[in-house]
């Protein structure tokens, strides 16, 4: 297995299988061209892209440089592989070389497997939390 940056819009669309939905090719370079992201992507020997995590570094002034795993998906014939874990590993270590001074994963309390794959990565329990969403149209 060989995990590497995403760089091509080509990149990202070839993934699509690991995504929740179909990737859009706009969406996909407006992606590339935010500064702050990152996606890692896992091939496996075939060059198969048999997962990928993302993450985006987000800045505050009282917390500086701070990574957050947005996203971490494994086909469903590579897990249990420890593609999960090389991916946040990776992610953790792209965090450093940026200068963050943390990370950071927002994972539903009864998602085992992302929990044990956090854990395994070295993540700290730091309590349960409550998230809410909006979600737009795109007419609005």
């Amino acid at each position: 297995m060989e995990i590497r940056r995403a760089t091509t819009v080509s990149e990202l669309l070839a993934a699509e299988h690991l995504y929740d939905g179909p990737a859009r090719e706009d969406w996909a370079t407006r992606f590339l061209a935010a500064p702050g992201h990152l996606m890692l992507i896992a091939y496996a020997e075939d060059g198969f892209p048999a997962g990928f995590v993302s993450g985006i570094e987000m800045l505050h002034p009282d917390k500086g440089a701070e990574m957050c795993l947005y996203e971490l998906s494994v086909d469903e014939g590579h897990r249990r592989r420890g593609v999960g874990r090389a991916l946040t590993e990776a992610l953790l270590a792209a965090a450093r070389e940026r200068g963050c001074r943390g990370a950071w994963v927002g994972v539903d309390t009864d998602n085992d497997p992302a929990l044990a794959t956090y854990r395994a990565a070295g993540a700290a329990d730091e309590g349960v939390f409550s998230m809410r969403g909006w979600t737009f149209t795109e007419d609005h």
